[in-house]
């Protein structure tokens, strides 16, 4: 299985961007799909997660009410909405796949290729 995260790009403050993740291969119904994000110069960090088979949803306290994490099983792709945004969102925002619903990226064994997210103020 391969991830593709797309969706970036460069945004002002309050603005909306919604990031996708399209996985090649088949993802198993124990999954979790996450999105992490780094931002230069600090450690990844959890954003979002989501179980592959339920909508369970768990979300880092900074972006609660904000962003939005939902997945779509037929085209086997998960999706990061993100509303007013703000300029500490700025990092490089990366999917994974893990096998634990957890906000540890060390449980996290499949990772994308990330999308950069600016948000200018």
């Amino acid at each position: 299985v391969q991830l593709q995260a797309s969706g970036g790009g460069l945004v002002q403050a309050g603005d909306s961007l919604r990031l996708s993740c399209a996985a090649s291969g088949r993802i198993f119904s124990s999954s979790v799909l996450a999105w992490f994000r780094q931002a230069p110069g600090k450690e990844r960090e959890f954003v979002a997660r989501i179980r592959w088979s339920s909508s369970s949803t768990y979300y880092t306290d900074s972006v609660k009410g904000r962003f939005t994490i939902s997945r779509n099983n037929a085209k086997n792709t998960v999706y990061l909405q993100m509303n007013v945004l703000k300029p500490e969102d700025t990092a490089v925002y990366y999917c994974a796949v893990g096998s634990q619903y957890s906000s540890s990226p060390l449980f996290y064994k499949l990772w994308g290729q990330g999308t950069q997210v600016t948000v200018s103020s």
